[in-house]
């Protein structure tokens, strides 16, 4: 999938104070001044090449840019039971510009509840800052707390197991037992078992031993040695596992003991499986701890996994590395043996992953994305899936897989479209059992649903009637803990309650929790207060196509304006476009679109067919069709904001990543008279040139053919098929282009490497038309570490500024 996050991330924001400002005062002034002085000194060295008017902008755009800026994520949040009612705890991360990372904090409330129709968080005074933290993982009761410290260069990835008040054990695990733990949120997989004895956990196997080599050669059996008359030698070149994953080859399963610090390697997993998300199997007295986890086979070459759901996965069993002379051997047939060391749960589907466990341990539920397996497209409409588990340990091969929820091809309107679903809370269960909590996206918005995996039954638990984003963040029992936002309004905490009495058809109760933590400045405050935004039905055009009833259906746009119009003169439009293609634009908070709308914008952010949220059909009536079917869309929403006077036709510009920048790049060279500026970041502009040197060959053919690139896929592609690709690319139209662009690219971008930008670029250039290339040395596809970040977006507004009469 090509995609970049500004985009199609749905952030929760919160601004937060560090733990050390009992000194931090003076401290945090002298880096404003110092960010405020660097910012001033850039600015002189701008004025070398910059009109007075650009560099005005740059200066106060800057200002209000860093505001939108130092707003913080919710990553993750949990909820514990005690002595003293519930307590939550939230990780939260906070872009520092002048270290060029993100902060990582911890915040904490306890949770009461007033009545029926209010609820009380009680927040700590501070937050206390998570230095070096790769990630936590509370205990299934509460009572611990796993922190896990990745290594830097050659040092020992560092555990602790806190208590309540007190660190309990620290254990340093050498490079020679593992590399680093896997953190990303895919292959990532940290499970304690029931009894807080054992973890499971994912980490980078050892690499192998390098040659040795001297002034006198080849060192036999290698050297341990640090000295100047040796040195390491490459090996042989591994595959890994393409962009995100640079030196990432192969994740394996481990297990430590708590107590004692043991780590075991988990045996019988083949080499050829690359493994993740394992969960422990529910204990049962007597017999043997299993474990479950994600396999991905790779026998030949590792494409790109990074938004990729069309990797083929299965869930297997494995025994656990715990030995008890107590614990029985299960007699049965088709269980885990000598012979069969691990057992594939899943062998008659294509795709399972984010495995979770009935709290009763009867039944395993499971994601599938079998639909991007078996088309080819990156990412599609998930299914939901259930396995009754043996309480005996008796596994079996051939366990029988139960649809909860099936894809759904063509919704009618305002009933479910289908599963779209990123993640799952690590405990997703109401205390009947089997009712799960999720969020999904329904069209463009988030929105938090109940499943109940025996049933099937599908609810809509966030309010129906609102535009808003909603993201599940924790269970509190029976109550929900979640955050909605809008692209005017900065995320706001919510908890949900069943009500008592069911009023109108509403199940669930909202309420707002009050919080410190989303506070902002009054300058934007105000700036969003003055916004609004609506979702737009756009018709679709070329019905005269041959399209199933899902891809005949209207599209959406999101569309952010003004409240007021003081005059008949439009404000100039931004056409916002997601990549992927199979990705989606929500109607969440993304600091850089409030950013932009607050300058002197209206936005209009298409999800044209192909978008995830829509329905399986609408989907896959893109593939094949790319330069033409998406063209089409976007252009046909921006002639419907400009019929409904929302627009001027000779005041719009267009922004777009990765498959947004493709779409871009597309419509400034197949409509050259209807843009007066553009940006893209990291964009393809070139498939037959990408086909040959990125991560993701697969999805070039996927898009430019449709179903049957998935056949005609090779890595030595034909001349016909590089004409084909070029045929489907942004390049054959450049000659007709003339729309300034500005170009914002990643050096170490694996998934469109920075070639397809330079050479696009470089042929504008040499036609004659403005473009201005900024170049991130040390960033990959997102372009998303806070310095770059920060920069890309400045940028963008001024590019657009420049050529655009805005308001403000």
């Amino acid at each position: 999938m090509i995609r970049l996050g500004f985009v199609n991330n749905s952030p929760h924001t919160i601004t937060l104070i560090p733990l050390r400002s009992i000194f931090s005062v003076s401290t945090t002034i002298k880096r404003l001044s110092t960010f405020q002085a660097l910012n001033s000194s850039k600015a002189c060295q701008m004025s070398l090449r910059l009109d007075e008017t650009t560099e005005e902008e740059y200066a106060s755009q800057s200002k209000l840019l860093q505001e939108f800026t130092s707003i913080s994520n919710i990553d993750k949040a949990w909820v514990f039971k005690s002595d003293w009612g519930s307590q939550a705890m939230f990780s939260v991360s906070q872009p520092n510009l002048l270290a060029n990372k993100r902060r990582k904090f911890s915040l904490s409330a306890n949770i009461s509840k007033e009545g029926n129709n209010s609820v009380n968080f009680q927040w700590t005074p501070f937050p206390v800052e998570m230095i070096g933290v790769s990630t936590i993982v509370p205990s299934p009761s509460g009572s611990k707390l796993l922190v896990v410290r990745n290594p830097e260069n050659e040092s020992p990835t560092q555990f602790e197991i806190w208590a309540q008040a007190h660190l309990e054990k620290e254990f340093l695990i050498p490079q020679s037992v593992h590399g680093s733990v896997y953190t990303d949120g895919w292959f990532e997989g940290v499970s304690w078992n029931s009894d807080e004895t054992f973890i499971a956990y994912v980490a980078e196997e050892p690499s192998p031993s390098k040659p040795t080599f001297s002034g006198l050669g080849y060192k036999k059996g290698g050297s341990t040695d640090k000295d100047s008359s040796s040195w390491k030698g490459q090996g042989d070149w591994e595959e890994d596992w393409g962009e995100t994953y640079p030196g990432k080859k192969q994740p394996a399963l481990f297990v430590i003991n708590i107590s004692s610090g043991e780590v075991q390697a988990v045996k019988g997993i083949t080499k050829s499986l690359s493994v993740g998300q394992v969960v422990w199997v529910p204990s049962t007295e007597g017999w043997y701890q299993y474990l479950v986890f994600v396999g991905w086979s790779a026998d030949t070459r590792k494409l790109g996994i990074k938004y990729c759901y069309n990797r083929p996965c299965a869930l297997y069993a494995v025994k656990a590395p715990i030995y008890n002379s107590e614990i029985k051997e299960p007699e049965v047939k088709d269980s885990l043996t000598e012979d069969l060391p691990v057992l594939n749960l899943t062998q008659s589907i294509s795709s399972a992953f984010f495995p979770r466990f009935s709290p009763d341990g009867k039944f395993l539920v499971f994601l599938s994305a079998k639909s991007s397996v078996d088309s080819g497209a990156h990412s599609a409409t998930d299914s939901l899936h259930r396995i009754e588990w043996p309480t005996d340990g008796k596994l079996s091969l051939h366990a029988k897989i139960v649809d909860v929820i099936p894809i759904v091809a063509c919704a009618e309107e305002g009933c479910f479209p289908g599963l779209y679903c990123s993640t799952f809370l690590d405990n997703p269960w109401l205390s009947d059992g089997c009712t799960m909590i999720l969020s999904s996206y329904w069209g463009s918005c988030q929105v938090v649903l109940s499943v109940n995996v025996l049933s099937g039954d599908v609810l809509r638990i966030s309010p129906s009637e609102s535009l808003f984003s909603w993201n599940v963040l924790t269970l509190d029992g029976d109550n929900v803990v979640a955050v909605s936002s809008s692209p005017v309004d900065v995320p706001q905490i919510k908890y949900g309650c069943l009500a008592e009495k069911e009023t109108e058809g509403d199940a669930w109760r909202w309420m707002n929790v009050s919080s410190p933590i989303f506070s902002y400045s009054e300058k934007v405050r105000s700036l969003l207060s003055s916004l609004q935004f609506n979702i737009m039905k756009i018709p679709v055009k070329d019905v005269s196509r041959c399209l199933t009833k899902g891809a005949r259906k209207p599209y959406e746009a999101i569309f952010v304006s003004s409240k007021s119009k003081k005059t008949d003169k439009c404000d100039p439009l931004i056409v916002i476009l997601h990549g992927g293609p199979h990705s989606v634009s929500l109607t969440s908070y993304t600091k850089s679109l409030a950013f932009l709308s607050s300058v002197g914008f209206s936005l209009l952010v298409v999800n044209y067919r192909g978008s995830l949220g829509f329905g399986e059909e609408a989907l896959q009536s893109l593939p094949g069709n790319v330069g033409s079917q998406d063209v089409n869309d976007v252009l046909t929403a921006i002639d419907h904001v400009i019929d409904l006077g929302l627009a001027s036709p000779s005041n719009v510009s267009v922004l777009g990543g990765s498959h947004g920048g493709f779409l871009t790049s597309h419509l400034i060279g197949q409509a050259p008279d209807k843009f007066v500026a553009a940006a893209v970041r990291n964009p393809v502009c070139n498939l037959a040139l990408m086909i040959g040197t990125t991560d993701i060959p697969d999805w070039c053919y996927l898009e430019a053919y449709g179903r049957e690139g998935k056949t005609f896929f090779t890595e030595a592609p034909s001349a016909e098929h590089l004409s084909h690709f070029y045929s489907k690319s942004p390049i054959s139209h450049v000659s007709k282009v003339k729309t300034p662009t500005l170009f914002l690219l990643g050096a170490q971008d694996l998934r469109v490497p920075v070639s397809n930008g330079l050479q696009y670029a470089r042929a504008l250039k040499e036609k004659g038309v403005e473009v201005k290339i900024i170049l991130f040395p040390n960033d990959i596809h997102s372009i998303d570490r806070p310095q770059s970040d920060f920069e890309s977006f400045l940028n963008i507004g001024v590019w657009f500024k420049k050529y655009c009469k805005a308001r403000g």
